[in-house]
């Protein structure tokens, strides 16, 4: 039986997810950018927090670690080994390659370095699903901070080569902003201005666009389109390294 995955706003932009094994009962929460909306959620499902599953270090993803601890002293606290100095103290260091397991599924982790150095994403393919806060986002990727061009570049191909069925549960409501600039290096791509329209309509009226596909982001993201010859071409670069095509559109992205 596949886990139970409930998306849950925090903040003004970003999402947190409980993920709940159904038949052990067993639940855990990956990221936490703030301790009353994931509260309010696990109440409303009956849940305990067994497990907190940290993807990097950054404010927004950790700083309600304190209010759910309070609640579920218990629980677990996960997050990459080579980060540990950065993140909140962890009950389990993890590093690239280990499983976590949520009740009865086991999820494997993923080094995806290039926003921060030590981020981490969890893949469950159980129930295809894969927690990337801020790696692989809903037709985006994060800011390129910590690491270079060609180690984002990577992290965002382990990603790709996931089954096309993942549902990739991102960090940030930055959807509509990402389709904008999409459009601007692709706008000739008929998914990508499907894609836009459907996002309009689901911001008007209030709806998450998280999470997606992962056969839709391979459609439209311009991140893991710069192996295709049609981003390439569409931003003339067609005899081009995809690294130095990566490159080129997420620099892009920083200055749009």
């Amino acid at each position: 039986m596949p886990l139970d995955v409930v998306t849950v706003p925090c903040l003004q932009d970003n999402y947190a997810y409980l993920a709940h094994d159904p038949e052990t009962g067993e639940t855990a929460v990956i990221d936490l950018p703030e301790a009353a909306p994931l509260l309010a959620a696990a109440k409303e499902k009956g849940w305990s927090i067994d497990k907190i599953l940290i993807t990097h270090h950054h404010d927004d993803h950790i700083q309600g670690l304190d209010g759910v601890k309070e609640a579920f002293p218990d629980a677990m606290v996960f997050g990459h080994a080579k980060d540990s100095e950065r993140l909140p103290p962890l009950d389990v260091a993890l590093k690239d390659g280990d499983t976590v397991s949520i009740g009865g599924e086991e999820g494997t982790v993923m080094d995806v370095s290039g926003h921060t150095i030590g981020h981490i994403a969890f893949y469950f393919p159980g129930s295809k699903v894969a927690f990337t806060a801020d790696s692989l986002m809903a037709l985006g990727c994060g800011r390129v901070f910590e690491g270079t061009f060609p180690m984002m570049f990577e992290s965002l191909s382990k990603l790709r080569s996931l089954p096309d069925d993942t549902v990739i549960c991102s960090g940030h409501e930055y959807t509509q902003a990402n389709a904008k600039f999409a459009l601007s290096v692709e706008p000739d791509n008929a998914a990508l201005q499907a894609r836009a329209r459907e996002i309009d309509a689901a911001r008007a009226s209030g709806t998450p666009t998280v999470p997606s596909l992962l056969s839709l982001e391979k459609a439209t993201n311009p991140f893991l389109r710069a192996g295709t010859p049609e981003l390439a071409a569409a931003i003339g670069m067609e005899n081009a390294n995809p690294v130095d095509i990566f490159a080129e559109v997420r620099t892009r992205k920083d200055n749009f």
